[in-house]
């Protein structure tokens, strides 16, 4: 800590050890400097990114798509996948579609989609409720982070 010095002042001490002067708050009066190694320092910065991105946890979106009529052995078959997905970490929609006809048959749907939400409790936890969009009645589950490996 030097206080307050004149820029040259500042220069000829950075300059004297091979070092930078860096100016770290502009806005401040009088300007604050530093004086550092600024290829050091980005180095440093660049190895705290990299170490950072390592430790992050990508989450992937799986899609588990369903039928009105799935019968039931197709479906806890699905749903074992989703517990597997949902044990990894990742998220999974769940979708199901209906075509012409089938369309009068959305209450059917939306009872297939509360089974779903009943058999994922406690693994998995729904982000809203089953929504209707483009034909298609879609409800997302995220993990529970204690059953998260």
């Amino acid at each position: 800590m030097v206080g307050v010095i004149s820029l040259r002042e500042a220069q000829n001490m950075a300059t004297d050890i091979d070092m930078d002067l860096v100016e770290i708050s502009p806005n401040a009066e009088p300007p604050v400097c530093k004086i550092m190694d600024v290829g050091k320092f980005l180095y440093e910065q660049q190895k705290k990114k990299k170490e950072a991105k390592k430790h992050q946890k990508i989450v992937h979106l799986k899609e588990i798509k369903l039928r009105y009529n799935t019968t039931p052995h197709d479906l806890e078959y699905r749903i074992e996948h989703a517990k597997e997905f949902l044990g990894e970490g990742d998220k999974v929609k769940f979708s199901m579609k209906f075509k012409g006809r089938e369309n009068a048959h959305l209450d059917i749907g939306y009872k297939k989609m509360d089974e779903i939400i009943e058999m994922l409790k406690d693994i998995g936890k729904p982000e809203g409720s089953p929504r209707m969009e483009a034909g298609s009645l879609t409800l997302f589950f995220s993990p529970v982070a204690a059953v998260v490996k």
